[in-house]
């Protein structure tokens, strides 16, 4: 009888873990696994065509890694339970104050205005790096950002990017913003809140993840736990068997509405937001989502960046990796390092020519805490200045307009940026083909404790 294989030529690449093998390597290092002596059969591995050869030794390799010890010094102390996490936690003051209806109205249709419009500002140009993003702003008269990007802003002679022109630009949608996994877990939020209650677990996520968007609507670590639940792996075990992409910004994108509904209690986000993240993520990947959805919770209260950032920090371990990198971004600022002096540092520590890198959730963090920063509570010179600096532009806009949505409200949104999309979101969401995006944010008053 003829051997009996899966498929190993059409799938995309991350849902074989052999095909990211490198990724893997790095992201244990970084996690502070002894691995170092492996790095060399990692990367012949690596270089193997993807066949059931390959799959069966990454397999040993999955093995070897569960089963490695720290090495000795590593410095960081980063728990992926809640409880552990909320014992590693340093307190930030909170200062409430009181919102009439009206102004609570205004905050959350700024919420997701925001949040939409700076993702449709990044995503034309997702995936490429700092030195094309910028060759098409500054060709096009567009530097520094201020406007969407158009499809006629793309220049000739940049061919090796030609393949982003089918991409959705401004000037190709027509009157509605198009689907974005950015902008999915916004409806995604609601309905799980909706179907679970605002006291969901792990285990409702995964299970509306399965009953509401098709495989193809996930991306990396979202990818792996999806194809994970369907093999019967259950939250937390699906954020780490075999998905190398455990620490990668797609927690970080997921944890908006967590925000949206827990006005001025950062606290009561992140804890939603560690429900939604730790079935696809661990660690600092977690962190990600709790620090992003406590910033939002806090925005509701305050328009003072440096405040918003340090309350979502209280959210997360100060032993992480990401508290400290997001500490560096604010000491940087405070030092009085110009913007550009800024960016220049992270683009130091992170290549954006390399996949991890580009993706990970600290770099993307680091962007998104200096936009806030020397954005200066405008929300087009933030929104423009984090899609500009690359990266993950399109997660990294929506951030940060989610936040400056919500301090400045709807008035605060200059109608070039709304105008576009005739008040209508696209998703993938089973159910929610086309959406009212002020229907939405009515519907998210109504889950406000």
């Amino acid at each position: 009888m003829k051997k009996l294989l899966p498929d190993y030529e059409s799938p995309a690449w991350w849902e074989f873990y052999c095909d990211d093998i490198m990724t893997e390597y790095r992201q244990s290092i970084e996690e502070g696994l002894d691995i170092e002596n492996l790095k060399n059969v990692f990367e012949a591995v690596s270089k193997m065509k993807r066949n059931e050869h390959k799959e069966a030794i990454c397999d040993i390799l999955f093995n070897m890694i569960m089963e490695a010890k720290m090495f000795e010094g590593y410095k960081y102390n980063e728990p992926s339970t809640l409880d552990e996490i909320k014992k590693l936690r340093k307190k930030y003051p909170v200062k409430k104050v009181r919102l009439s209806k009206k102004a609570l109205e205004k905050k959350i249709q700024g919420a997701w205005f925001g949040r939409i419009c700076a993702c449709m500002l990044g995503k034309p140009i997702e995936s490429l790096w700092k030195e094309d993003i910028w060759k098409i702003l500054k060709t096009s008269n567009n530097f520094p950002l201020t406007r969407y990007i158009k499809v006629t802003d793309i220049p000739d002679d940049m061919g090796h990017i030609a393949w982003i022109k089918k991409n959705p630009f401004i000037d190709k949608i027509n009157g509605f913003a198009p689907y974005d996994d950015d902008t999915n877990y916004m409806v995604m939020g609601y309905e799980i809140v909706k179907r679970f209650g605002r006291d969901f677990k792990a285990g409702h996520v995964a299970l509306a993840w399965q009953q509401l968007q098709p495989k193809e609507s996930y991306c990396t670590a979202e990818r792996r736990a999806f194809i994970n639940f369907t093999n019967r792996i259950a939250p937390p075990a699906s954020a780490m068997y075999k998905n190398p992409y455990r620490e990668w910004i797609g927690a970080q994108i997921r944890g908006d509405y967590f925000g949206y509904i827990n006005p001025q209690n950062p606290e009561e986000a992140a804890k939603m937001a560690f429900n939604d993240a730790s079935i696809s993520h661990i660690k600092n990947g977690i962190y990600g989502e709790m620090w992003a959805s406590a910033m939002i919770a806090l925005a509701f209260s305050t328009n003072n960046m440096i405040d918003i950032i340090k309350g979502g920090l209280a959210q997360i371990p100060y032993t992480s990796r990401l508290y400290e990198r997001v500490s560096a971004v604010l000491d940087w600022y405070s030092e009085g390092l110009t913007s550009e002096e800024c960016f220049n540092k992270i683009y130091e520590e992170w290549n954006d020519h390399n996949g991890h890198d580009w993706c990970h959730t600290i770099s993307n963090a680091m962007i998104v805490a200096a936009s806030l920063l020397y954005g200066e509570g405008d929300y087009s010179k933030s929104i423009c200045m984090a899609v500009q600096a690359g990266f993950d532009t399109d997660c990294n806009g929506a951030t940060v307009g989610s936040i400056l949505g919500i301090t400045n409200g709807i008035d605060g949104i200059d109608k070039k940026w709304t105008e576009p999309f005739n008040d209508t979101l696209q998703t993938t969401i089973f159910g929610y083909d086309k959406v009212k995006i002020s229907e939405m944010a009515k519907l998210t008053l109504s889950y406000i404790d």
